[in-house]
């Protein structure tokens, strides 16, 4: 699960980076894009790349997801009698977002691919296109989109705080002190990533890019 969930957040960390260079214009934005496509040409016919990015992917979340189960039926069958009376743990909420927000996250997934990949959603669905696809994507009117986008982003930070603090503290951060220190680093991870991921629709939405 750690090593499928490293492999999930660098891709998430790229995509990020690639994303923000809509602020550089749509013939930059455009450019990126296809530099995207031609990557590995001739070793790879055009798209090779982004098909073996989606396929790795696409692995990767299977087998997070698969782990996950794994996790957790281990983890009940560890204890098949629940307790009488248990209290309440600061952890069971970030336990739960990580299940609610798992879902959320795959439904967008499906939902992102099905808009800016295929173009099946997108009121443009131009692959020449990819500027102008997003712009009409978070288009004014089109605020519902921005709204579910965001729903799923801020899902995400949910996911990656909880992900990142875990996996910390498994690489030895046990100390009181050491606690403190990855709270805070899952923390502005999380957001820091949640912003760069969310200042691109907003700026849609508001005209700051068109």
């Amino acid at each position: 699960m750690a090593v499928t969930g490293v492999l999930l957040v660098l891709f998430l960390i790229a995509h990020m980076l690639g994303n923000l260079k809509i602020f550089s214009g749509a013939t930059s934005f455009d450019h990126y894009a296809h530099w995207l496509r031609e990557l590995g040409v001739p070793l790879l016919p055009s798209a090779g790349f982004l098909w073996l990015q989606r396929v790795g992917l696409l692995t990767a979340v299977i087998l997070h997801i698969w782990a996950a189960t794994v996790l957790a039926l281990r983890a009940r069958a560890a204890r098949p009698v629940r307790y009488a009376h248990r209290k309440k743990v600061r952890g069971s909420y970030a336990a739960r977002t990580m299940r609610w927000g798992g879902v959320i996250i795959l439904l967008f997934v499906v939902y992102h691919i099905l808009d800016l990949t295929t173009g099946t959603l997108n009121p443009v669905g131009d692959p020449s296109r990819p500027f102008a696809n997003v712009v009409a994507d978070f288009a004014p009117e089109r605020w519902y989109v921005t709204l579910f986008y965001t729903v799923a982003v801020v899902a995400l930070g949910f996911h990656l705080r909880h992900g990142v603090f875990s996996a910390l503290r498994s690489l030895g951060q046990q100390t009181p002190r050491g606690e403190q220190r990855v709270r805070v680093v899952a923390l502005v991870f999380a957001v820091v990533l949640c912003a760069g991921y969310l200042v691109v629709p907003f700026a849609v939405l508001t005209g700051l890019v068109s």
